[in-house]
């Protein structure tokens, strides 16, 4: 396996709710895109890893907090039968800015050693301090795959329904990435809400880790803030308004997704 580097994301986040009232709103992110067992095996060369600095990984951010949350997600995956995925694990993740972290959703795409995509595991945190993950076993790039939700994340969407993932990756001159979400509530056909990021991969290095710092030093507080901000919409616009219920039983929900057949598969990182 070839060792890889650490890369930056720069793009946008994008989210549209169609109902009861459209409401949608798109802005500019930064992310991490950080090949794990390269890490692993060669360091984290220009990465902050697990140490103070301006822009930061800490692994205990992840899974159940511990130092090494490569080791964690191995654990998992081995718990639910998947012992092929030892090809690189890419975690498209915030990082912390300014040693302050909120991390909506991380998604740590797990290859085989043939750079076959083999498992990707969805790990949300809501704003209420808890964690829950989705792993969707067997999917691939370009093509949907559901899962039922079961974590609360907003008061304005119930826990029911379930979750549609699309993911995709270039390679290239110009890589890019793009993950969506689309949620539907079971009221209808049409999705309640869809959502993505998506961003230009770029090597990490001195000069982006200045864009990165540059262009979103308060991005932390401001996916809080916005978090906050788009609540309150809601509410002005009577969104119905669901209580928190109890966290699920188990901290992984399982899923086999369903796709359609293709003749052929984007090409993998």
């Amino acid at each position: 396996m070839n060792a890889a580097v650490a890369q930056l994301g720069f793009g946008q986040v994008r989210h549209t709710r169609h109902r009861p009232r459209h409401h949608a709103f798109a802005y500019a992110t930064c992310f991490l895109m950080l090949p794990m067992r390269s890490l692993r095996a060669h360091g984290p060369g220009a990465l902050a890893r697990n140490r103070s600095a301006a822009l930061s990984f800490h692994d205990t951010d992840h899974g159940d907090g511990r130092a090494d949350s490569l080791g964690w997600l191995d654990e998992v995956l081995h718990q639910h039968g998947i012992h092929d995925a030892q090809g690189e694990v890419w975690l498209h993740t915030y990082p912390r800015m300014l040693g302050y972290s909120f991390k909506p959703v991380s998604f740590w795409y797990c290859h085989r050693p043939d750079g076959s995509l083999r498992a990707v595991l969805a790990e949300v945190n809501n704003t209420f301090g808890e964690r829950h993950c989705y792993l969707l076993d067997a999917p691939r790039y370009g093509q949907p795959c559901e899962t039922a939700k079961v974590f609360h994340v907003s008061p304005f969407c119930p826990v029911r329904g379930r979750y549609r993932f699309v993911f995709m990756r270039t390679q290239g001159p110009t890589a890019r990435t793009v993950a969506r979400i689309d949620y539907f509530d079971g009221v209808g056909e049409a999705a309640l809400l869809n959502t993505s990021v998506s961003g230009e991969l770029l090597p990490l290095d001195a000069r982006t880790l200045r864009r990165a710092l540059w262009s979103h030093p308060a991005m932390t507080l401001g996916v809080i803030a916005r978090i906050h901000w788009q609540a309150l919409r809601l509410w002005w616009q009577k969104a119905p308004f669901f209580r928190q219920p109890p966290a699920p039983g188990d901290f992984v929900t399982a899923a086999v997704p369903s796709a359609p057949t293709v003749t052929a598969e984007p090409r993998q990182p």
